[in-house]
């Protein structure tokens, strides 16, 4: 019986770097540069996704409908816990929209000129729908980023942020690392 999720065999065919137990990808998922991701235990990417580029997925991690990804060579890492809701992109590369050059891939690279900085997710990180997240941003652990917001510079550890540009909101709680202890007891991990 076939299911929406790449079998194990189909994944292996697929050629990442390396990916561990109970990966769940979507065939609707679109995967370019393969053979530069890394994919950890128990991660589910769901449908019309598109992932580009050096990434690295640690464990226990949900990438929902819709998303986008695109690290191109400089590198997107989401680690352990953490989450993007639907509609939500990060870019660790982008073209510079200052007009002091052309813009888009149809265009050769002597036109061109990239911003580009390695994006880090860290653990228990959660992007809200819709938000976006430009290029060099570190979100620190446990910070949650809310619906349609844009991440233009790095985040610190377990806040709430909001807003175009976000801006802190208030703390986040902690007892979801009570909950993590007692998940990790229950599955091994």
């Amino acid at each position: 019986m076939a299911t929406s999720f790449y079998s194990e065999d189909e994944l292996k065919k697929i050629g990442f770097k390396s990916y561990g137990k109970n990966v769940l990808i979507s065939r609707n998922a679109q995967i370019y540069g393969a053979s530069k991701m890394v994919i950890g235990n128990n991660v589910r990417i769901d449908d019309f996704c598109v992932l580009s580029g050096a990434i690295e997925l640690g464990s226990n991690i949900h990438i929902a409908v819709f998303c986008g990804i695109f690290a191109g060579n400089t590198g997107v890492k989401m680690c352990d816990f953490s989450t993007l809701s639907s509609r939500c992109v990060i870019y660790a590369e982008s073209d510079d929209y200052s007009g002091e050059h052309l813009t888009n891939p149809t265009i050769d690279e002597e036109y061109l000129e990239r911003v580009s900085g390695k994006v880090e997710l860290g653990r228990h990180v959660i992007v809200e729908t819709g938000a976006t997240i430009l290029p060099g941003v570190s979100i620190g652990e446990g910070t949650a980023v809310g619906s349609m917001s844009l991440v233009t510079k790095s985040l610190d550890e377990w806040g709430i942020y909001v807003g175009i540009p976000c801006k802190y909101k208030k703390e986040r709680s902690k007892k979801l690392l009570e909950l993590e202890k007692k998940y990790n007891k229950q599955y091994g991990e």
